[in-house]
C-alpha cells in the first residue's frame, strides 16, 4: 500500500490501482485458475475496498488462456484454440476457443471470480500472441484458424465484456493491447510493451495519433515505457507531460518501484515526483473536458486527439508538424520526445488566435509556426483564445509540487491509519 499512501502524501490523484501478473498461484507465470494468491497478495478483498474508499478501482492483468486446474480440464474437454502448440516455457497456453460457447463461458467463470472480489477493471493482454494462423485446423463454429487470426482479439475483449456486465453493470473498465475491428466499442486502449526510451516516447506520440484516426479514440501508454526500462529522468519527465494529454493516464509500471524509490541515481527523484503531481493533478482538472470529447468521439467518430492535418488539412505545416495535436478542441499540446531538447517548434492552427498556458501574457495567431522555450517540467501547451478552459496557474502548481516533492512524507503516520482500517474491519 506504500504506493497508495504516498501519492495521498504527495497530492497525486489516483482513480485506478493496476496490478500486473503475477498476482495468482502458480509458477512462473502466477495466473492459475484466476486465484489470487495470499501470499502475493494477502487480504485482497480487503485491499479492494480500502482502495475504494480512496477513491481508486482495482484493476488486474488478464490474458485469453488457462492455466492451472482449469488448463487440465480445459484441455479435456476440447475447450482450446485448435492448432496451438505449446510454447517450451508454457506461456501464453491454451488460448480458449471463443467461438465454443461453452469454452466461452468456462474462461468466463474465472474472470467472475475476480470480479465477486470486487476487481473493477482488466488490462486484457495477449490475445494476438503466439495464435496459429495456418494450417488445416478449425474452430468449433467451423471457421479457419486464419479466419479468426484478426477476429480473435475482438471477440476475447467482447467475452470481457459480456461478464464484466453481468456483474458490475457499467462500472468498469477494459483496457486491451490488441484491436481489430469491432473492438472499439467494449473498451480503452494501450500502447502495448512499448521500449523506455526517447524512441519509444516519440512512438507513442505517433501512435496516439494513429490510434485515433483509425478508430480508437480511447488511448494511453505504459509512462516511461515497459520494456527498456531505463527510467531516465529526461524520457520519463516528457512522458509524464505527454501522458497527461492522452485521454489515458498510466504510470508503470517503472520495474514495480517508484520515482521515491528508483534503481538508480537519484533514487529520491524529486524532480520526477514533482512533475507526476503536476500532470496528474492537471489530467485530473480536465476530467469533464476530456469526458466531452470522449463523448462527442463516440456519438461522430470525431476523435478526442486530434492530429493537426485533421483540423488543418490545407496546411503544409499542419501536416510536417507531426509532433503537435490538439486535444480536444480548445487545447493545442506539443510532446518533446528527445533527450536535452528545451525548446519546440510548434505550428498553430489557422482559424484561432492561441494563448500560451505556461506564458499567459503572450497570445499568437494560428496559422503559423513559432519556436518556445520548455524546461524539463514544461510541454509546450496552448489554449484556443475566447474557450472555457481553464488551466490553472502551471508555474505557481510547479512550485507548490517542487516544494511537497522536496521532502519525503513520513509513512508512520499514514501507516497508522491504513493499519486502524484494517483492524476496524
Amino acid at each position: 500500500m506504500e504506493d497508495v499512501l504516498l501519492m495521498k502524501a504527495y497530492g497525486i490523484p489516483n482513480g485506478v490501482y493496476w496490478i500486473d501478473r503475477p498476482w495468482g498461484p502458480g509458477l512462473p507465470w502466477g495466473y492459475d485458475d484466476f486465484e489470487i494468491d495470499e501470499k502475493r497478495l494477502p487480504h485482497f478483498a480487503e485491499m479492494v475496498k480500502w482502495l475504494e474508499g480512496q477513491d481508486a478501482k482495482t484493476l488486474l492483468w488478464i490474458a485469453p488462456f488457462f492455466q492451472g486446474q482449469m488448463e487440465k480440464e480445459a484441455l479435456a474437454k476440447g475447450y482450446a484454440l485448435a492448432g496451438q502448440r505449446r510454447p517450451a516455457n508454457g506461456n501464453n497456453y491454451p488460448m480458449v476457443d471463443l467461438t465454443n460457447p461453452a469454452a466461452k463461458a468456462y474462461w468466463q467463470e474465472g474472470v467472475a471470480k475476480l470480479l465477486k472480489l470486487g476487481v473493477a477493471a482488466f488490462k486484457l493482454d495477449r490475445g494476438e500472441e503466439d495464435i496459429p494462423d495456418n494450417g488445416p485446423f478449425k474452430l468449433f463454429d467451423g471457421r479457419s484458424i486464419r479466419e479468426n487470426r484478426n477476429a480473435y482479439i475482438a471477440m476475447y475483449l467482447k467475452a470481457t465484456y459480456e461478464i464484466a456486465a453481468k456483474y458490475r453493470g457499467h462500472d468498469f473498465v477494459l483496457m486491451p493491447r490488441g484491436a481489430y475491428t469491432g473492438s472499439s466499442p467494449y473498451g480503452v486502449f494501450w500502447g502495448g510493451d512499448i521500449g523506455g526510451t526517447q524512441e519509444g516516447l516519440r512512438a507513442s506520440i505517433i501512435a496516439v495519433q494513429r490510434s485515433a484516426v483509425m478508430g480508437y479514440p480511447n488511448w494511453g501508454s505504459d509512462t516511461c515505457g515497459y520494456n527498456q526500462q531505463l527510467l531516465e529522468q529526461e524520457v520519463c519527465g516528457r512522458w509524464l507531460g505527454f501522458s497527461a494529454f492522452t485521454p489515458i493516464m498510466e504510470v508503470g509500471p517503472t520495474r514495480n518501484v517508484a520515482f521515491w524509490n528508483l534503481p538508480r541515481e537519484p533514487s529520491y527523484d524529486t524532480e520526477l515526483i514533482a512533475i507526476w503531481r503536476l500532470y496528474a493533478r492537471l489530467h485530473q482538472r480536465l476530467i469533464d473536458y476530456s469526458y466531452k470529447y470522449a463523448q462527442e468521439a463516440t456519438k461522430t467518430g470525431v476523435p478526442i486527439v486530434r492530429p493537426l492535418f485533421l483540423v488543418d488539412p490545407k496546411s503544409s505545416a499542419a501536416w510536417a508538424n507531426w509532433w503537435t495535436y490538439l486535444y480536444g478542441q480548445d487545447i493545442l499540446v506539443s510532446p518533446i520526445w528527445e533527450k536535452g531538447k528545451r525548446t519546440q517548434q510548434v505550428y498553430l492552427p489557422s482559424g484561432a488566435k492561441w494563448r500560451d498556458a505556461w506564458r499567459p501574457e503572450r497570445v499568437y495567431d494560428g496559422g503559423e509556426t513559432i519556436t518556445v522555450n520548455a524546461e524539463l517540467h514544461q510541454i509546450p501547451l496552448f489554449v484556443r483564445v475566447g474557450s472555457s478552459v481553464k488551466l490553472g496557474d502551471l508555474n505557481q502548481e510547479w512550485k507548490e509540487s517542487h516544494a511537497i516533492a522536496e521532502k519525503k512524507p513520513d509513512l508512520r503516520a499514514l501507516d497508522a491509519e491504513l493499519r486502524a482500517w484494517f483492524e476496524k474491519r
